[in-house]
């Protein structure tokens, strides 16, 4: 009875295979579908197989073949190519806000698009190295329910935190949750951000989404003005140094107590920091050598600036002495 019942199954049964084993470049012999149906208790012949083969053309299935020796079927695939595939795990890999654990769900279920051959290739193709992931899932949520403040036109309500000098999370604003008017959702650098209107100060603030926490939807209305409905994105922008490269050297930074957030966002929180008598921290970090680097670190505006080694100082001063007198 059971195996009758797999017999009926044999479309099924080569629908996936062909599904799974085959691609542009990859195809089954007619005698390695019968193996292969034969391992599953199901008998066929040939002209079974080939009456099939045609049952699934007219299904709609691309059924092509590779001309080797013997004949190769194949079935096209209707979803995603390799390259596209590689880029949407190229792009999972390296977001910063998805942790490593969802990274990884989300990779295998990209790669069970592919045939198994072209998982192989995915798997050789893609390398991305050095991103700090996120420790939370959170940001998902926090990004849902700020869509469903703006939606309701409410204000929300949620704690803030922040790194200090020993990379743990301090709670801000005293304690206080934040109760704001959310505008605007944005992702820059590998995260999301949110802008919010705050009454008390008429402005805007911009919060990460990854570091709120007990964020919820409030019963107050949202704030309605003229600046609100007149924001613009542009006037929030998200810069840094980018990925230029060159000599990689070990670096140390004299950051700002309450600077160590621009730390922890460029090379994560895996660093010892030493403690000077001022309150500031002394980070040892490796960066790649470049004016990018010297003009991130000028940016900051003393914030976090560079203390040693020596001759990367020297370097340092020297690269700002040169535009002085390009100025």
């Amino acid at each position: 009875m059971v195996a009758n019942n797999k017999q009926k199954l044999k479309l099924l049964y080569l629908y996936k295979m062909l599904d799974e084993q085959t691609d542009a470049t990859h195809g089954l012999s007619m005698s390695q579908i019968l193996e292969k149906l034969a391992e599953e208790g199901i008998s066929a012949e040939r002209k079974g197989i080939y009456r099939d083969l045609g049952i699934l053309r007219e299904f709609g299935c691309e059924i092509g073949t590779i001309q080797h020796m013997p004949v190769e079927y194949t079935m096209g695939k209707a979803g995603l190519t390799l390259d596209e595939l590689t880029l949407l795990v190229d792009a999972v890999q390296s977001s910063r806000f998805i942790t490593q654990q969802m990274s990884n769900r989300l990779v295998k279920k990209l790669s069970d698009l592919a045939s198994i051959h072209e998982r192989e290739a995915l798997n050789r193709r893609v390398h991305v190295d050095g991103r700090v992931k996120s420790q939370s899932d959170s940001v998902f949520y926090n990004v849902d329910t700020i869509h469903e403040a703006l939606r309701m036109r409410r204000k929300i309500s949620f704690l803030y935190y922040k790194y200090d000098v020993h990379f743990e999370q301090q709670v801000q604003h005293g304690g206080a949750p934040y109760v704001l008017t959310p505008v605007q959702v944005a992702f820059s650098d590998g995260f999301y951000y949110l802008v919010a209107w705050t009454d008390k100060h008429e402005s805007f603030l911009r919060f990460r989404i990854d570091r709120m926490r007990l964020l919820q939807v409030t019963d107050e209305p949202a704030a309605r003005n003229q600046r609100i409905a007149n924001y613009d994105l542009e006037d929030f922008a998200y810069q840094a140094f980018g990925m230029y490269d060159g000599e990689p050297i070990k670096a140390k930074l004299l950051v700002a107590p309450d600077s160590m957030d621009i730390i922890a966002d460029r090379f994560g929180t895996n660093l010892h920091a030493k403690i000077k008598k001022d309150g500031f921290a002394e980070v040892a970090v490796t960066v790649r050598k470049s004016p990018q680097f010297f003009g991130w670190v000028a940016g900051l505006n003393g914030a976090v600036s560079l203390s040693g080694p020596k001759p990367l100082v020297k370097e340092y001063r020297s690269w700002l002495k040169g535009l002085l007198k390009k100025s």
